[in-house]
């Protein structure tokens, strides 16, 4: 054993050499012996460090995004799992996608699980001070915690390991059975609960990027907002909003955290206000975002992607800028000339035909433009008709947009959404309260963006708040990989509450913008074709695990009604 963990400090240390996160920044100490790692600080902070460095360690640069598995998206090519898997409902135990940078993964998530059960456990045992072992283990608890809730999300309930296991202990079982998602859930917001309070409310400088007492609370309201949705909660318990309203609000009172005053920079200014947890990236640390995910023509030349491309149906849900949507009539939105008047947000997060691009190239999307429309999956282009702006950094010299130095940082929670989780879990319970529109305000108003909620509906009740709050997350949180999850959580994926086809049911749509004698005409057009099964809120635990954990294959029935230990359906 001890010869292992001798070669995973090694490996640590070489790893962090090219770290992109300052507090990863440590001396190269070659090797580092068992009994050493575990003796100093600096050399525990090594193997913590790099379990942080695990959770997203390419998230400027991947190319396969959670919005793209969702009705925001459309993905670059057809050979994306947006399109192969989950768009035409091609998802089995044997080939199943794994998340954007791998994040429910089965193997692994459960290898980064063992460095943080290696971790709690080798620190436990040590002989370093109690102060750091109280913060490190917390830091390391969130860790474990942040990992179980993506496969929470994603399988349901799963097998729960507390401690590094042993081929050579025969007192801990190596084979474990799943946990109910019930339990699972249990253990994340226990976890969590326990470890806030012992996480300092802020990290700064070169801690900037540790897990906090804001991102545990954080972190344990989501998924209390997730097990009180329609997916988790068919009963509709209002105490499991109550909880999750009661969480959200605690991190809104801690006075730590507030929007940030520009929506258009909010991504480009690391650890903001804003900023509740995010993976750490700095100055040619990061990978590059603008190659793939921006237009693929600037001027004469071909330096992007194009693996944003916005459906028409998201850009249908940016309100007007008298805060009406595209459909009311007094909103005052022309169909034949559908990109003037909307709210700031469309402008800040949309790439659209005639905009511009660096301030400097204009976008031309409709058919025989710059960055023409590809409805055949031929070339890069947009086969929306739209690309994405927002998270892209337009100031970086035209030189750079092949180089991977986007060090902007991943923000896996802000206040913004925090804010939206408060709304949305109140209102369930309470209806469109005071608190409820303050909240929404706040984030719908930011920078002059909109009028408030109560000056634009004039009659507000649970119904209508649900619907404007819904709307609201999916303009501010789009391409943050929110869409996906929510999509699941309320349901709707499949059908909508009135028996309709769900949002994955329905043509993917984009906006074909044809000339003509010096007049564009805009005609909305069908993608493709999407097919989403109701099995699918659930993805299939990996054939491979089952095979190899013969207590998880004899697991049947239950509240969560496996068979032979797969999710049902599957």
């Amino acid at each position: 054993m001890k010869s292992k963990i001798t070669y995973i400090g090694l490996f640590i240390c070489m790893a962090l050499i090219s770290s992109c996160s300052d507090f990863l920044e440590v001396e190269n100490r070659n090797s580092v012996t068992d009994d050493v790692l575990w003796s100093e600080e600096q050399n525990a902070d090594l193997f913590l460090n790099d379990m942080y460095n695990d959770l997203l360690p390419d998230a400027n640069k991947v190319t396969q995004h959670l919005d793209q598995f969702s009705d925001n998206s459309d993905v670059g090519t057809n050979w994306m799992a947006g399109y192969a898997n989950i768009g035409i409902a091609q998802i089995t135990p044997e080939n199943y996608p794994t998340g954007f940078s791998d994040v429910w993964d089965w193997e692994k998530a459960y290898k980064k699980i063992r460095k943080c059960n290696v971790f709690i456990k080798k620190v436990t045992e040590s002989t370093l001070s109690d102060s750091y072992k109280q913060h490190r283990i917390s830091e390391a608890r969130f860790l474990r915690a942040f990992v179980y809730h993506w496969l929470w999300m994603t399988y349901g309930g799963v097998p729960l390991i507390t401690v590094p296991l042993d081929n050579q202990n025969t007192d801990i079982p190596l084979e474990n059975p799943r946990a109910t998602a019930q339990e699972t859930f249990d253990f994340i917001v226990s976890e969590l609960g326990e470890v806030a309070p012992l996480l300092n409310e802020t990290e700064t400088g070169n801690n900037a990027g540790r897990a906090t007492k804001g991102a545990a609370l954080t972190l344990k309201g989501w998924c209390e907002l997730y097990h009180a949705s329609a997916q988790r909660n068919p009963a509709n318990d209002i105490e499991r909003w109550k909880t999750a309203a009661k969480t959200c609000k605690s991190v809104m009172e801690m006075g730590v955290y507030s929007l940030a005053s520009d929506f258009d920079v909010l991504f480009m200014t690391n650890n903001n206000s804003e900023s509740i947890f995010a993976r750490q990236y700095g100055p040619d640390k990061g990978n590059n975002k603008e190659m793939h995910f921006g237009p693929p023509a600037i001027g004469s030349s071909r330096s992007g992607w194009g693996n944003f491309q916005p459906t028409q149906q998201l850009v249908d849900e940016f309100s007007m800028e008298n805060g009406l949507p595209i459909t009311d009539p007094a909103s005052g939105y022309d169909p034949n000339n559908p990109y003037e008047g909307r709210e700031k947000r469309f402008y800040a997060t949309i790439l659209y035909n005639g905009s511009k691009w660096r301030n400097e190239f204009e976008i031309m999307t409709q058919l025989g433009g710059n960055n023409s429309i590809d409805l055949g999956y031929s070339n890069d282009n947009t086969h929306t008709g739209y690309y994405a702006r927002k998270r892209l950094n337009e100031n970086k010299e035209l030189s750079m947009f092949g180089n991977e130095t986007s060090y902007e940082n991943y923000m896996f929670f802000r206040y913004g959404e925090v804010l939206l989780n408060f709304a949305e879990a109140e209102n369930e319970v309470n209806g469109p309260t005071k608190e409820v529109l303050d909240a929404i305000n706040l984030v719908r108003t930011r920078n002059g963006n909109m009028p408030k909620v109560e000056d634009t509906f004039k009659s507000l009740n649970k119904e209508s708040m649900r619907e404007i709050i819904r709307r609201e997350r999916r303009v501010e949180l789009c391409f943050e990989d929110k869409r996906w999850w929510d999509i699941r959580r309320w349901e709707i994926a499949d059908k909508l509450p009135d028996g309709s086809p769900g949002v994955m049911n329905v043509p993917l749509k984009g906006m074909l913008i044809e000339e003509n004698n010096g007049t564009l005409t805009y005609t909305i057009v069908d993608v493709r074709d999407r097919k989403f099964l109701p099995k699918m809120y659930l993805m299939p635990l990996p054939q491979g695990a089952i095979d190899r954990n013969s207590v998880i294959a004899a697991q049947n029935g239950g509240v969560d009604n496996w068979v032979n230990g797969q999710n049902p359906g599957y």
